[in-house]
C-alpha cells in the first residue's frame, strides 16, 4: 500500500525539541510520522512547519525529510537565510549524516552505493533505480555494529546527492531493507519495527552569516 492511500496519523504535538537556534538558523528534531511540509488535503495540514511557524512565524523551509524519517531538520529566520542555505544544499556543502538499522548482515564494513534514481511514476511515491533514465545518486555508508540474534545491522549513512527516498531505495537494492520501511521492505521486514529506523542524526556546515564552522547531531531514538 502506498503512503498516499494510508490515513495521516501525526504524532501528537508535544512541543518543539530545538537542538540549535539563533538569530537566523534553526535546527529541530522532527518525529518519525510528521510531515516536513503539509500535503494535499485539510488533513494533511498538520506538518513540522506548520507547528515551527505557530512559535517562530517567520521561519522557512530550507529542506525536507521523508514523513517516516526523523532527525534534524533546518529551517531559516529570513529570506536571505532560506536563501544562502539552500545553496549550501545544492551545493553539497552540508555534510550529512543518518543512522538506520537494516535487515541481514553487509558484505562490506564500508563502501559506495552509486545507483540512479528516478520516480516509479505508476507506483508513486515510490521510486527505483534506473539505469538509463535516472538522476545520480550516490550514497556512503558504513558498518557500525551487527546483531546475530536478530540478524539485523546498525550502519551510518552520508548520503552525497538528495534524492527522493535515496538511502531507502539504495539500501534495498543492496538487498538489505531499512526496517520498517512500509515502501520498499517485505512484509516480514516491515514487521520487525513499528516505524521506519531512519535518523537523521547530524549537519555540519559553515554558518553563512558567522562563519563558524556548525556541527549540529540529535541522537538516534532507537
Amino acid at each position: 500500500m502506498s503512503t498516499a492511500s494510508q490515513k495521516y496519523d501525526p504524532p501528537v504535538n508535544e512541543g518543539l525539541d530545538v537542538i540549535y537556534r539563533d538569530e537566523v538558523i534553526l535546527a529541530l528534531n522532527k518525529p518519525s510520522g510528521l510531515l516536513s511540509v503539509p500535503g494535499r488535503g485539510k488533513d494533511k495540514q498538520d506538518s513540522l512547519v506548520i507547528r515551527v511557524q505557530a512559535e517562530y512565524p517567520e521561519a522557512l523551509i530550507v529542506h525536507r525529510l521523508d514523513m517516516a524519517t526523523s532527525g534534524l531538520m533546518l529551517m531559516a529566520r529570513n529570506q536571505d537565510m532560506q536563501r544562502q542555505l539552500s545553496m549550501l544544499f545544492e551545493q553539497r556543502l552540508i555534510d550529512k549524516r543518518y543512522i538506520a538499522i537494516v535487515d541481514g548482515k553487509l558484505e562490506q564494513q564500508s563502501g559506495e552505493i552509486n545507483l540512479p534514481i528516478i520516480t516509479d511514476w505508476p507506483n508513486r511515491p515510490r521510486q527505483k533505480v534506473d539505469y538509463e533514465n535516472g538522476k545520480p545518486a550516490l550514497t556512503i555508508f558504513k558498518l557500525i555494529k551487527y546483531n546475530p540474534e536478530q540478524n539485523i545491522t546498525r550502519i551510518e549513512l552520508k548520503p552525497q546527492t538528495g534524492r527522493t527516498h535515496q538511502l531507502r531505495v539504495h539500501m534495498q537494492s543492496l538487498g538489505h531493507a531499512i526496517l520498517g520501511d512500509r515502501l520498499y521492505a517485505t512484509a516480514e521486514v516491515q514487521q520487525k519495527s513499528t516505524r521506519l529506523l531512519l535518523h537523521a542524526e547530524s549537519l555540519a556546515f559553515t554558518h553563512p552569516a558567522t562563519q563558524d564552522a556548525l556541527n549540529i547531531n540529535s541522537q538516534a531514538p532507537f
